[in-house]
């Protein structure tokens, strides 16, 4: 079981990131699909942290009620927390928010898979 295992990442955005070149020239802006890969992934390492589920991988199966509310941009330090709030079998759902200077960027729902 793995509901309420949580897990905390955080991320130094860098102007060097690759995307940057190209989103966008002149107004650099964290994409939001990288902001949700690394929600997912921080919520990966949530599953995995927990004994039964050691030498196992944890799949990305979904995303639902993602909102994005403020900007990512160079300089900042974007926090990510994932608190898995529901499961069934090897399926769990994760509350994902993602903060920067405690304001939240963006929040939803990331469904994982362990297998």
């Amino acid at each position: 079981m793995f509901r309420g295992v949580s897990a905390v990442a955080y991320k130094n955005v860098d102007i060097n990131e690759w995307y940057f070149k190209g989103h966008f020239p002149g107004n650099p802006i964290m994409p939001g699909v990288l902001i949700t890969e690394s929600l997912a992934q921080t919520g990966a390492v949530a599953i995995l942290s927990v004994e039964e589920n050691k030498g196992k991988n944890a799949l990305f199966g979904g995303i639902d009620k993602m909102k994005f509310k403020k900007m990512v941009v160079p300089g900042d330090r974007l926090k990510l927390e994932v608190k898995i709030i529901k499961q069934k079998g090897p399926i769990g759902i994760g509350e994902a928010i993602a903060t920067v200077n405690d304001k939240v960027v963006a929040r939803g729902e990331l469904t994982f898979a362990v297998v």
